[in-house]
């Protein structure tokens, strides 16, 4: 038999010019040169010895949520397929919903469900966690203890493991096993400590402020602005003494982080010596003939200031006396204004003239207050009317702003506020301000929201300068709202002045917001069906006071 090298040799030369000791020549012997090679293959694969056997797999671990229902693992099925449909060009057309998008949110329901995700699912979970970094949270907790298993077992999900407690090693410890906790706080990795520390301050505050004081220096200084930011959890007066000692940290990110957590606490020193400098750079003034907010800012940052987190260096383009006066507002506690002024409430102090031009940046200083110290009273007066034009409202015409703003007040407040916006100003500039309310969005708000975009689509105008408005609809309007959009899915007459094929394209995208809420709620009822075991709709019924999961 020809050796393997002979027939490599005499495929690569060719047959005339290298023959094969044995076979046939001429037209033949291309053919007898593939037969020889076919056996030798087969011989050379079947002489092999076996290796030695690889260490077997840890099995799986186990996962006790209940399964799926059958209707909602289908439907997870066709999620991830369809986020891997490529883009369409030109952009999104059609009516059909993007599955792509709808995904995150079956993706919540289903964690709120409670039920685990199907073995065969994991893979293709995994892969869309790889490709979407906003999906991870919600499918590496619906993925479960099985989910880092297998990503343990393929490079292109280390991502899974990057952060994750447990996902190395074992679970964290419970919080109330002080001899676990204080053996992972000393020997772990920097990020099972950050969710430890996590854990144990939800658990206890104190004990975690303590656990974090007993090796704070000892840290790195990036590791400490970390550990740092958990006391916002739980942050009350008996964080005030370590917060103070780490005021004289000597990483200036660590001193700025611990003066925004004591100007939180109203009561506390820093926050007194905060509202001293303020009250005495801003009084009330009764010599103008109204009575008028003047301003007279620092004309120093001294070494006080610095220590009670001031940054002495502005911004480019920014005056150095307004930029501390800015700092001081932001950090005094907003209970020291009304005294200040009389006893006014925020809305009548925030309605007083300011002079010399102090208005915008007062008011900004306030806003940022009003944000950090979660205080619902301050932010409604800085809000104003949501109907006032606002570049002649009070508190602050930048809408990032009045986002934060919105974000302390209660969820049905916030959506009121919002719908009456839109009423007065339309959609153009109210997707920030959509992005801070509870979803779905409450009744109010989504029949204003469904309202302007039909004032859009009589307008004339294009349909895409309000893509961003009708991606938001699309995640977060009640599907109660269908019987009000599906009138708006027929083809209207166009005016004179319309954009070209508008009425069409404006058809066609509530078209797709109608499907889209329809699949919405086809995915709440699959995801509420009965698991095995619990009562079914009908004897949930039956039974007076007992009420079914939330869809």
């Amino acid at each position: 038999m020809d050796a393997w090298e002979d027939l490599v040799t005499s495929a690569l030369l060719g047959t005339d010019r290298k023959p094969l000791a044995r076979g046939g020549g001429g037209d033949a012997a291309p053919v007898a040169l593939l037969d020889a090679a076919a056996v030798h293959t087969v011989r050379r694969r079947a002489g092999l010895r076996p290796g030695p056997a690889a260490p077997p797999l840890e099995a799986a671990p186990e996962d006790d949520r209940p399964a799926l229902p059958a209707a909602a693992r289908r439907r997870l099925g066709q999620l991830l397929a369809g986020r891997a449909a490529p883009a369409p060009a030109g952009g999104r057309r059609g009516a059909a919903p993007d599955l792509a998008e709808l995904l995150p949110q079956w993706l919540a329901a289903a964690n709120e469900r409670g039920c685990r995700a199907p073995a065969a699912a994991l893979p293709a979970l995994l892969d869309a966690a790889r490709a979407r970094t906003d999906l991870r949270p919600q499918a590496l907790a619906f993925a479960g203890p099985r989910g880092l298993w297998l990503a343990r077992l393929n490079p292109e999900w280390k991502f899974a493991l990057r952060g994750t407690p447990g996902a190395g090693a074992g679970a964290l410890p419970d919080p109330a096993d002080r001899a676990a906790v204080l053996a992972l706080w000393e020997e772990g990795l920097f990020a099972e400590r950050v969710a430890l520390l996590a854990a144990v301050r939800a658990h206890d505050p104190a004990r975690g402020r303590e656990l974090l004081a007993s090796t704070w220096a000892a840290e790195r200084a990036e590791d400490r602005l970390m550990f740092l930011d958990s006391l916002r959890a739980g942050l009350g007066p008996a964080d005030e003494e370590f917060l103070e000692a780490a005021l004289s940290d000597r990483s200036r990110n660590v001193r700025a982080t611990a003066a925004e957590l004591l100007s939180a606490l109203p009561a506390s020193a820093l926050a007194r010596r905060m509202a001293g400098r303020a009250v005495s750079c801003v009084s009330l003034d009764r010599t103008r003939g109204a009575e008028t907010i003047v301003v007279e800012a620092p004309h120093e940052c001294d070494a006080g200031m610095r220590h009670d987190g001031l940054v002495p260096t502005p911004p480019t383009g920014r005056g150095e006396r307004s930029w501390w006066l800015g700092q001081l507002v932001e950090a005094a506690p907003l209970n020291c204004w009304p005294a200040r002024f009389g006893g006014r409430s925020p809305e009548e102090i925030v309605a007083l003239p300011v002079a010399d031009d102090w208005q915008t940046e007062l008011h900004a200083a306030w806003c940022r207050a009003a944000v950090r110290q979660r205080d619902a009273a301050w932010s409604r007066a800085l809000l104003g009317s949501p109907a006032a034009p606002q570049a002649t409202g009070p508190g602050t015409s930048s809408l990032a702003e009045r986002a934060q703003l919105l974000s302390t007040l209660a969820a049905p407040e916030r959506a009121e506020w919002v719908a009456s916006f839109i009423a007065a100003h339309g959609l153009s500039e109210a997707f920030q301000l959509l992005g801070v309310c509870a979803v779905p969005w409450a009744a109010p708000l989504g029949r204003a929201v469904v309202d302007a975009l039909d004032i859009a689509r009589d307008a004339g105008s294009y349909p895409w300068s309000f893509s961003g408005v009708m991606g938001l609809a699309e995640r977060c309007l009640s599907p109660d709202t269908v019987p009000q959009l599906a009138a708006l899915t027929a083809l209207s007459a166009e005016p004179e002045d319309a954009s070209p094929g508008a009425a069409g394209y404006w058809s066609e995208a509530f078209q797709r917001l109608v499907s889209t809420l329809e699949l919405r709620a086809a995915m709440h009822a699959e995801l509420a069906e009965p698991l095995p075991g619990e009562p079914t709709r009908e004897e949930r019924a039956a039974r007076p006071g007992v009420r079914g999961p939330r869809a």
